[in-house]
């Protein structure tokens, strides 16, 4: 199957970079479940711009490297903020009904945020945006739509044993037939978002579980800052909610986070409260169940009134309110929970990876943006921002012959006979990163877990060397693949900087690097030290 541009990944980076191909050139997009499944659809409070005559560049661009702790790489920064109401023009433009008041398009303020610059869909701000760029999508000629499927590993010119280490492609796994596709492009993009689910608490989907970043880890890509794992400080505590995030937005418009007892607790903590940036606040709820032996502390919004939080945040009020929680009279149960995966692929300003022909943008990328910490809806930003500049690259590159690739070869393997193993390797991984690889770090726990990481590595390439593949085999590889860059960088970085806290290096250094990883050859079947 030919086509001019691969998209595996259907969340806003992969659906807006189709978009803004389709019109001139053939895409096909790889989708897990459906286009609508993506952690894309699932954020809450906004998209980040300068869009106020208050507010500035200079400003956006120094709260980022504030959260980031002066890891962030200038160019980066200054491009994607400077590209900002481009972006958020383009959404109007496809239909997104950003909410207005009666100035204009509103605009809230998140933690870390210096000023209202957060342009939002009521509380629902990435379902509205992916909703309406799916109808898009949907009715497209030019775009081809494999919904689930799972990419399993790129086509490089290396595995094909040709001079040049081009990516041409990927095979593809057909979740329904079992069928695995052979899809070959000139042009590859890697939008397959984040790794929240290589933790056992989460505010991700199940789709979050790092393939772009294992596949191109294994393709020969650098890796970079995979330690820095944002836990989202407010994700609802509740037995029958599952991985319900409370918005940013909450505490940006007056929540405040208390202890059982109706006692505040963020001032302690830092001068911000609870407009801090995300690694504060989720370090401080931490620090205070783990001092007092509590299973969550409180979020109360309840003083803003019904009107204005039913106005400002329908969906949070309703979800609760399934649950039996009245938000408007009562605070919010909330503990912290893995949200966001700020290292990935690096990439440069055109989102081009190491490998020619091979493209990341948005949770998968290193792009240089997020530092050490991402600050509040920077996400969607970068997303907008790094599929337009690929897109425009693609664009530009002339037309290049593909080489006929091989077909999928399944003449040595047989059917699993015990894929429970799979179940309780995928248990046993996320459990362990919970416990030793969390909010707080020791290089005890890190070893602990890298020698846990290693020995499932190998069974679980034993597995796949030996079985037909699965989705939920090659999800399992990822993830561990995934854990593994995550502690291999962890024991690299000896300081505590943004999301990294150890309490062996509790200082910080006085020059922000980042933290780096190459393959190098031969390549073995797992990553070597």
């Amino acid at each position: 199957m030919h086509y001019d541009v691969l998209i595996i990944g259907s969340g806003l980076a992969g659906q807006s970079a189709a978009l803004r191909l389709a019109d001139h050139c053939r895409v096909a997009l790889v989708s897990k479940r459906t286009l609508e499944d993506s952690a894309s659809s699932w954020a809450q409070g906004g998209i980040a711009a300068v869009l106020d005559d208050q507010d500035s560049i200079e400003a956006h661009i120094r709260d980022t490297f504030i959260a980031g702790v002066h890891l962030n790489d200038a160019r980066a920064t200054r491009f994607v903020v400077e590209n900002g109401r481009r972006a958020i023009e383009w959404l109007i433009e496809q239909g997104v009904p950003f909410t207005k008041d009666a100035s204009g398009y509103h605009l809230t303020r998140e933690g870390g945020h210096s000023a209202r610059r957060v342009i939002h869909v009521a509380d629902a701000t990435g379902l509205a945006v992916q909703e309406t760029l799916t109808q898009k999508v949907r009715r497209h000629p030019n775009i081809a739509i494999l919904e689930n499927h799972i990419a399993i590993d790129l086509i490089t010119g290396a595995k094909l044993g040709l001079a040049e280490n081009r990516c041409y492609g990927a095979y593809v796994l057909d979740n329904h037939s079992g069928t695995v596709l052979t899809l070959a492009a000139a042009h590859t993009l890697i939008a397959t978002g984040g790794a929240g689910k290589v933790y056992l608490y989460t505010t991700n989907p199940d789709t979050s579980t790092g393939d772009g970043v294992a596949m191109a880890w294994r393709a020969g890509c650098r890796v970079a800052n995979m330690e820095f794992i944002q836990f989202h400080p407010t994700c609802l505590y509740h037995p029958r909610a599952k991985s319900f995030l409370i918005s940013e937005a909450v505490r940006g418009e007056g929540g405040l986070l208390k202890l059982p007892d109706g006692t505040r607790f963020m001032p302690e903590h830092d001068a911000r409260a609870e407009l801090a940036p995300r690694d504060v606040v989720a370090r401080a709820i931490d620090f205070e169940m783990k001092k007092r032996g509590l299973d969550c502390v409180f979020l109360d919004i309840s003083h803003k009134g019904e009107a204005f939080i039913k106005t400002h945040f329908p969906n949070i009020h309703a979800r609760c309110l399934e649950l039996g929680i009245d938000i408007t009279r009562e605070a919010i149960p909330v503990v912290p929970a893995a949200h966001y995966t700020c290292g990935g692929i690096v990439t440069d300003l055109k989102a081009r990876t190491d490998i020619p022909g091979l493209y990341a943008a948005g949770e998968a990328s290193c792009s240089g943006l997020h530092g050490a910490n991402r600050l509040a809806s920077n996400s969607l930003l970068e997303c907008l921002v790094f599929s337009e500049a690929a897109a425009r690259d693609i664009l530009a590159q002339p037309q290049r012959p593909v080489p006929a690739l091989p077909s999928w070869d399944e003449s040595r393997v047989t059917d699993a006979d015990e894929e429970v193993v799979i179940a309780h390797n995928w248990d046993e991984l996320r459990r362990f990163m919970w416990d030793y690889v969390g909010i707080v770090r020791t290089t005890k726990r890190l070893k602990r877990a890298q020698h846990r990481i290693r020995l499932l590595m190998r069974e679980i390439d034993e597995f796949y060397a030996n079985f037909r593949v699965s989705h939920d085999l090659i999800e399992l590889r990822n993830l561990v693949v995934t854990a593994d860059l995550i502690v291999r960088s962890a024991l690299k970085r000896k300081e505590s900087r943004g999301l990294h806290y150890s309490r062996d290096y509790p200082e910080l250094l006085a020059h922000p690097r980042n933290t780096v990883l190459r393959r190098r050859p031969p390549q073995p079947t797992r990553p070597v030290d």
